[in-house]
């Protein structure tokens, strides 16, 4: 018979002394690769395989109050308040609210799912040269994934800031 070790008394890993977005780079090239080619149900009504409803003008401001409605809609969901959608030669062509509570999944963010939806419909897993708008900043997973989506540009919050072209751990 195997005796357990407390929790607190085991040793940490090596990468446990490591800044948190440090460890999240360093993580999320396997955290991404695991949950790549995992199809995500979507709830009625959400980020699914239905048409998407395009904004009357396809401006910057629009797509950001569609994100913003999507964070309202995880919230009646009863998920975190995120949306976002991923846009490319104007068209909305991705769109997802937060589903880490919905789905029971860590990584259900709603820039991810966003990534996952847009490939998804777009039968690649290249968005290249698209824009993720999201109604805030995406985090650093959510940075990384767009990373090697080829997403162009991320543009987040009500007042539409660029974080630029996303970015690798840096």
């Amino acid at each position: 018979m195997t005796e357990s070790i407390p929790r607190a008394a085991m040793p940490l890993p090596p990468t446990a002394a490591l800044p948190r977005r440090r460890l999240l780079c360093s993580l999320g090239v396997g955290v991404l690769a695991g949950v790549a080619g995992r199809s995500v149900s979507a709830a009625p009504g959400e980020a699914g395989d239905g048409p998407i409803v395009q904004p009357r003008d396809p401006e910057p401001e629009a797509f950001l109050a569609r994100a913003f409605a999507l964070r309202q809609r995880a919230l009646e969901l009863g998920d975190q308040p995120y949306g976002a959608v991923v846009v490319r030669a104007g068209r909305i062509i991705g769109e997802s609210v937060s589903r880490v509570v919905i789905d029971f999944d860590p990584t259900g963010h709603a820039e991810l799912s966003a990534l996952r939806d847009a490939g998804r419909r777009e039968r690649s897993a290249s968005l290249s040269g698209a824009v993720l708008y999201s109604s805030s900043r995406p985090c650093p997973m959510c940075e990384a994934a767009a990373y090697w989506a080829g997403i162009a540009e991320m543009i987040h919050g009500r007042d539409g800031r660029s974080a630029g072209a996303p970015r690798l751990c840096g």
